[in-house]
């Protein structure tokens, strides 16, 4: 059973993953007054640079992760790929949060499906393919065109062709079959959208608005407050978020991804996929909420009230992703808060900073 007993300032909390959400999340607990212990195999993680508490060890190393559990109080992650073997093997030690069944959950995409469905969330028309064979059955059952998607480890438009005729299944499962793969309805969605939801020990859950995303070469590239999405549509997404973090037993934050699809003037919604920590199109949060998501889960795992999501003016978060960090500072306005991560090298595709471009709520 879980202990409600709020954890006081000075708790020491583990993060397991080094990179820009950790070090946030570990920005966030400082400003509550916790400690915080980073756990990456990557001597360069820029969440180092923010907490002098750092174990540098593979994910796997056993006698590390005990040495970790025991210099902390509780533990979460800043990313869905945690090894459940590594989850479960601090578990014997300390409290993990979000719980091991969030993980095992998203980090199978035919798993997520299954569970959202059951809980009651639509999502788009899939199948399950292991051999070549098995992808000319899904076709002819899901249709063309489609996305075929390794059902494990793909992030950033990683590990997913788009098949629009019969012709492009040879190639398509040339270079990423010979491990297990979904087939899913390419749906023709009308725009993007997310739900940070936050959900307690106590059960307590809130939300944040819907944010609308926009992607550029398959990375987030824009968040943009409010969506244009009418009341019935978000309020509804907000529900479905609040009902998977419920049905997971979920303590902590979570983005959820939708497809809004247009049906005869009427806006449907259709899940995408679940992240089961602090999200990219929630950075927007820190600049225009009076609880941003990093502190919402900081008081999460720590059995804290849950803060206020209050939006009080309108945002636009632009990811910066490459070079493109090089010019933060000559095309700031006034009005726009940056976040740099401090990574060492900016690689092309990857995510270096952001900027929350703050404008009057209408």
């Amino acid at each position: 059973m879980t202990d409600l007993s709020p954890l006081p300032p000075g708790t020491r909390i583990g993060i397991l993953g080094g990179g820009q959400l950790g070090r946030m999340l570990s920005l966030a607990a400082s400003q509550l007054g916790m400690r915080t212990h980073i756990f990456c195999p990557d001597t360069e993680s820029p969440a180092f640079e923010v907490t002098p508490h750092k174990t540098v060890a593979s994910y796997d190393d056993e006698a590390a992760l005990e040495a970790f559990a025991r210099e902390v109080d509780v533990v979460t992650y800043e990313f869905e790929n945690v090894p459940l073997g590594t989850a479960a093997a601090l578990e014997k030690h300390v409290p993990v949060f979000p719980g091991p069944k969030a993980l095992a959950v998203s980090q199978d995409r035919l798993a997520e499906k299954a569970f959202l469905t059951g809980a009651g969330v639509p999502v788009a028309p899939h199948k399950a393919v292991t051999t070549r064979e098995s992808l000319d059955a899904a076709i002819a059952e899901v249709g063309l065109p489609a996305v075929l998607k390794t059902t494990r480890l793909g992030y950033d438009g990683k590990g997913q062709r788009i098949l629009r005729t019969p012709a492009d299944a040879d190639p398509a499962f040339a270079e990423i079959g010979g491990v297990d793969l979904v087939l899913e309805a390419f749906i023709p969605f009308e725009r993007e959208v997310s739900v940070i939801v936050a959900r307690g020990k106590d059960g307590s859950c809130v939300t944040y608005d819907v944010a609308e995303n926009v992607h550029k070469n398959h990375i987030l590239k824009t968040s943009t407050l409010p969506a244009a999405l009418d009341a019935a549509t978000a309020r509804a997404a907000a529900d479905a978020a609040k009902t998977i973090a419920a049905a997971l037993g979920y303590v902590g934050v979570m983005g959820v991804e939708f497809f809004v699809v247009e049906n005869g003037g009427r806006s449907t919604l259709l899940v995408n996929e679940i992240a089961p920590r602090v999200h990219n199109s929630g950075h927007w949060t820190q600049a225009v909420c009076v609880t941003d998501q990093f502190e919402n889960h900081i008081r999460a795992i720590c059995g804290w009230p849950l803060g206020d999501t209050t939006r009080f003016a309108d945002v636009v978060m632009e990811n910066l992703i490459g070079d493109e960090i090089h010019a933060v500072a000559e095309t700031l306005a006034p009005a726009a808060q940056p976040h740099v991560y401090g990574k060492t090298e900016a690689r092309p595709g990857r995510k270096m900073g952001h900027v929350n471009r703050v404008t009057p709520k209408k």
